[in-house]
């Protein structure tokens, strides 16, 4: 099994304005969340080990999970849904997140060492989760403690710098984690704020300075991707898409796809990863931007099915 721990919440975006109200539509989030269902949608086996809300809003997350099954590996708590209510200014998108005392953040060191499965080959951990707070040194504390094991440790910052008030605390929380995960993935723009005043291929290099990751996975938008592993450099290019709905969970989709990838290829451990060629690299890198480019055909973060990959 594969178990993701991190964000689940509801997006609430702004859909219109009279002079009496602002109307908003509700949409399934969190970049842990679309993880687990696109991991799900491929047929391999995940859990999902952070607490959802027992709320509404909490049955609509679950039922996700039901649909796309995906295990739910805590119990459900009465603790509120979290929030990201994104407004508009002449067009552009603001963000407001809504996270303090709700049902993500219920988590401790002795929750997670009760609830993490006993035969579980891999664990991913991403974003919102680790940005501040003791639940963030929770998770961190409990990553880095599964170093050496047999459990494959899997990592996507996908940094929000909106939520991030303590750049030295977070960055340093980072360093940690990069120095025990075996397998890495970031965005350009998450290399950039991790790295600021230096050109792309200069800050990869740094990277690789400051993680013992066995593979790096850089994803680069409508560039593509390019993955380092020991000595191999694999470039790949982006699929192309003929009409894109929007880019969320873009990101997500593609991590899940590698997890799902390596999963049905029994390659969930470091020595596995480690010992991946450039034609495995390349046809890893490429299953997962088809399936980044299928979701975004969609509104939404909607993964594709196996079908639709295989």
């Amino acid at each position: 099994m594969i178990v993701v721990g991190g964000d689940n919440l509801i997006d609430l975006i702004q859909s219109g304005q009279s002079e009496t109200a602002i109307s908003f539509e509700g949409a399934r989030g969190g970049s842990a969340f679309n993880t687990a269902v696109a991991i799900g949608r491929q047929e391999q086996s995940v859990g999902f080990m952070t607490p959802v809300s027992s709320d509404s809003l909490g049955d609509f997350l679950a039922s996700e999970f039901t649909n796309s099954a995906v295990a739910m590996l805590s119990e459900r708590h009465a603790a509120p849904s979290s929030l990201a209510v994104v407004t508009l200014d002449d067009g552009q998108p603001a963000y407001q997140f809504y996270r303090q005392g709700t049902a993500e953040r219920q988590i401790n060191t002795a929750h997670l060492n009760d609830h993490f499965p006993k035969d579980a080959q891999a664990f991913h951990l991403a974003s919102l989760a680790i940005i501040d707070g003791q639940d963030a040194d929770d998770w961190a504390d409990f990553f880095n403690a599964l170093d050496g094991s047999s459990v494959l440790t899997t990592l996507d910052p996908n940094v929000r710098d909106m939520l991030i008030n303590d750049r030295e605390g977070y960055l340093e929380r980072l360093m940690t984690l990069f120095k025990t995960v075996d397998l890495l993935k970031l965005s350009d723009e998450d290399l950039e704020w991790i790295f600021p005043n230096m050109d792309l291929a200069a800050a990869l290099d740094k990277l690789l300075t400051v993680t013992d990751a066995a593979l790096v996975i850089l994803t680069m938008g409508e560039k593509g991707a390019i993955a380092r592993c020991g000595d191999i450099t694999v470039q790949v290019s982006a699929t192309k898409v003929d009409k894109i709905a929007d880019t969320v969970g873009a990101g997500d989709t593609f991590m899940g796809t590698i997890l799902a990838t390596l999963s049905g290829d029994n390659a969930l451990s470091r020595a596995a990863i480690a010992a991946m060629d450039s034609d495995e690299l390349t046809r890893l890198l490429t299953r997962a931007g088809a399936a980044a480019a299928i979701n975004c055909t969609r509104s939404g973060c909607n993964p594709p099915r196996l079908a639709e990959l295989d």
